[in-house]
């Protein structure tokens, strides 16, 4: 593994969850420093990075309210990254989907990334040291005949996509590089737990997913912007 991210500060948001975790982990084997948000008044019993050198944990942080998510970003010195993983999913046919449903896969996915996104950039911009922004989309954002039975879904990570491509055109000038990736499904076990008789080998592997973001994140990449990557697998 490379040290691409030694003693840069990078935010991962979502790491509680299986991606984030992926991520922040690969991250710091690369030397950077996370900044982790996490919406709990305290971090999950066990937490595995709780006490860990280069990891700075903030409790309480609403990524769907403005105000702290700008409060988290104000108080991080010389931020390089901000990567986004936080989100949800939600299945549902048109007919059984409620309004709440909609509006909360639109907080938890769009809207969460949108506002990493603006306090990432200002504090980049204010920097003038360029950056980099990573978005987390899925298949079916980028792909919506894949989002049968999850249109809310589907539509909330097809509003990431195009989040990403205009923002990288936006902030171009800045040497702010922004881009995205589009998981089919991510081998996780709750994903195993609910398909078990699915071919898990066509899969992406976290690790897989984590090194593809880390790439798009990396000072090595001085030119690519804009691109929704599609990490497929085999699927």
């Amino acid at each position: 593994m490379t040290k691409n991210f030694e003693g840069r500060h990078v935010v991962v948001s979502g790491a509680t969850g299986a991606l984030g975790a992926a991520v922040a982990r690969h991250l710091l084997g690369e030397g950077a420093i996370c900044h982790l948000p996490i919406s709990r008044k305290t971090a999950p019993e066990g937490f595995e990075f709780s006490g860990q050198d280069r990891v700075h944990i903030a409790t309480g942080v609403d990524l769907t309210d403005a105000k702290a998510v700008d409060a988290f970003y104000d108080a991080i010195p010389g931020l390089w990254a901000s990567i986004h993983s936080a989100g949800g999913f939600d299945m549902g046919s048109i007919d059984k989907v409620d309004p709440g449903q909609f509006g909360q896969m639109m907080d938890i996915n769009a809207k969460t990334a949108f506002l990493c996104c603006r306090a990432a950039a200002r504090g980049m911009i204010a920097g003038k040291a360029g950056g980099r922004i990573v978005n987390v989309s899925a298949r079916a954002g980028i792909e919506p005949r894949k989002g049968g039975g999850m249109t809310a879904y589907a539509a909330s990570k097809a509003a990431v996509a195009a989040l990403t491509v205009a923002l990288a055109e936006e902030l171009k000038g800045a040497d702010i590089l922004v881009n995205a990736v589009a998981p089919s499904t991510l081998d996780t076990k709750a994903n195993r737990n609910d398909m078990p008789k699915a071919d898990f080998s066509k899969w992406v592997s976290l690790e897989a997913a984590a090194a593809s973001i880390a790439q798009l994140a990396s000072p090595a990449n001085l030119v690519t912007s804009g691109t929704v990557a599609e990490i497929y697998g085999r699927a």
